[in-house]
């Protein structure tokens, strides 16, 4: 990786501990703190942001496997979203492709930081709460950069201030089952009756919550293991359950942006961009899913444009949210008048007429601008929704956790209705509608393949509509599901296959050579973006 971000956590220490001077505490100049005196709470918020960072807007999720994993569709060409919707590259790939490795090691790094300054302050018992929520958290965007890349430093990675400038990659298969045994070995040392970390934008600080998390953390990375490591994947799914993952929406874990002190939801950003709002628009997979079981988030995560090129470039323009109307785009298609002209894709809808000239793309479904836009809007990390999905796979699998794979399937159908309302504190899903929907609509037991296909599905519409893109293709590989039809437009870059990784950034070949070079070499087909990742087998 660059060194830049290999040293983050060396030159914050060196930062705080180069300028400490033989003064008392009182005449110590504020400027030059200490590692003694610096409160490394103050660095879980700046972690915590990070961590969106990697995860959200052009950070590669949203033009790449948003797209990939058919959640949206663009027919703009040429287009930065050219990288997911027809996987063709767009001049500044290279830069996007890079983006979940520099953030995601940026946002670990200060996981480590904040390690490093309880150690050095002497203070471990008091701050234990605080140092194992920064190893769980770190461990949450070193699985970030592993799903997407493959292998990767792990166990010498974030070094640098020790000296480890060219750290190895270790392999994808070590650094799951390793991040898996320190979940297992951290999270039990949480206690209540410890001090409360301060700063904490997630949880403000409540260790029930973040015990919940680690397990619900350790319930996803297993579950990464199903076709990998069945035996592995199956002990830590039961140690999960046992120890105690989510139980309800409000264990949801997600970070509300501070739009006034210009934190934002990059995801909201991008799309309040007036090219995007106006290109991006729901996959024609996606509507169909939704439609087809006359599912209430319709409605409520979709809108067709008012009429013409104007309106659908206004975000204060709402569009209609009848459910009958909504239409999904497919992906592959342009608007540059050939074979692939979007007029020419099946079901076509036609364009809208109305101000500003006719719009070929006008009556495709986007998403609901009063949801998504807002610049405080939550970016999600790991739900309840989705852990009870992925209870009832484990169920389904006949692993012990605890009720029957319909039961968690409900619970977590009913979940996904009604997490919607953490957009902004409205309820367009109510309990009452969630439960009787998901008692109307039960999950298929009658094999274990048609419960695996439902509960897969629904992940990828859960996630999907929460704009966590990474999480959906990460389990479409994984699972499978849904089964997607690849996009073989002119130029790309796979072969007209829908890529199973993103390449290392183009940097790592001249700054870590040797260690990039034998990582290369382990990955079947190279460093491609269809090379497959250990755990997706």
């Amino acid at each position: 990786m660059r060194k830049t971000w290999l040293y983050i956590s060396s030159i914050f220490l060196l930062m705080l501990g180069a300028c400490t001077k033989n003064f008392t505490a009182i005449n110590t100049d504020p400027t030059q703190a200490s590692s003694a005196v610096f409160d490394p709470n103050l660095l879980l918020p700046t972690a915590e942001i990070e961590y969106m960072t990697a995860n959200q807007g052009y950070s590669a999720p949203i033009l790449f496997q948003s797209m990939w994993v058919q959640i949206f569709a663009s027919a703009a060409y040429p287009s930065y979203y050219s990288n997911g919707d027809k996987y063709v590259a767009s001049s500044n790939i290279l830069t996007y492709d890079a983006s979940i490795w520099n953030d995601g090691y940026t946002a670990a790094g200060e996981c480590y930081t904040i390690q490093s300054l309880i150690k050095s302050k002497g203070d471990s018992a008091t701050l234990n709460n605080l140092n194992g929520i920064a190893l769980i958290f770190q461990l949450l965007n070193l699985e970030l950069i592993t799903d997407t890349y493959g292998d990767c430093p792990y166990s010498q990675a974030l070094q640098g201030a020790s000296g480890v400038g060219y750290p190895v990659y270790d392999s994808q298969q070590s650094i799951y089952l390793s991040m898996l045994a320190k979940l297992d070995s951290v999270i039990p040392t949480l206690s209540a009756s410890g001090a409360i970390p301060t700063n904490d934008i997630i949880y403000n600080g409540s260790i029930a919550e973040w015990q919940k998390f680690g397990y619900s953390l350790m319930l996803r990375m297993a579950m990464r293991l199903t076709k990998a490591d069945a035996a592995d994947a199956q002990t830590y799914a039961e140690k999960a359950y046992a120890g105690g993952v989510f139980t309800s929406i409000s264990d949801d874990a997600y970070v509300t942006f501070d739009h006034t002190d210009n934190y934002n939801n990059s995801n909201s950003s991008a799309l309040q961009t007036e090219e995007d709002y106006a290109e991006v628009k729901w996959d024609q997979k996606l509507i169909s899913y939704l439609k087809t079981n006359n599912d209430p988030r319709l409605p409520v995560i979709a809108e067709v444009p008012q009429g013409g090129l104007t309106a659908a470039s206004n975000e204060s323009l709402a569009g209609n949210s009848t459910a009958s109307v909504q239409v999904g785009m497919p992906n592959g298609y342009d608007e540059n008048g050939g074979a692939t002209d979007i007029s020419n894709s099946p079901g076509y809808p036609g364009a809208s007429t109305g101000a500003g000239g006719s719009n070929p793309t006008g009556n495709y479904s986007r998403p609901t601008s009063t949801l998504y836009l807002a610049l405080n809007t939550p970016g999600f990390i790991l739900t309840y929704a989705q852990t009870e999905l992925l209870l009832a796979e484990a169920a389904a699998r006949g692993w012990s956790v605890g009720a029957s794979a319909s039961t968690h399937y409900a619970n977590g159908l009913a979940a996904a209705l009604q997490t919607y309302g953490t957009f902004n504190g409205s309820t367009p899903i109510s309990a009452g509608t969630a439960t009787t929907y998901a008692a109307a609509n039960p999950l298929d037991i009658s094999s274990m393949t048609n419960s695996l296909a439902m509960i897969n599905m629904q992940y990828w519409a859960t996630v999907g509509t929460l704009f966590d893109f990474s999480e959906a293709w990460s389990n479409w590989r994984r699972s499978g599901y849904p089964v997607l039809t690849p996009v073989n437009y002119a130029g790309n870059f796979t072969g007209g296959v829908i890529p199973r990784r993103e390449i290392y950034p183009s940097s790592e070949g001249t700054t870590n050579p040797t260690n990039y070079a034998t990582a290369v070499k382990n990955l079947s087909g190279g460093d491609t973006w269809v090379a497959h990742v250990w755990w997706d087998q």
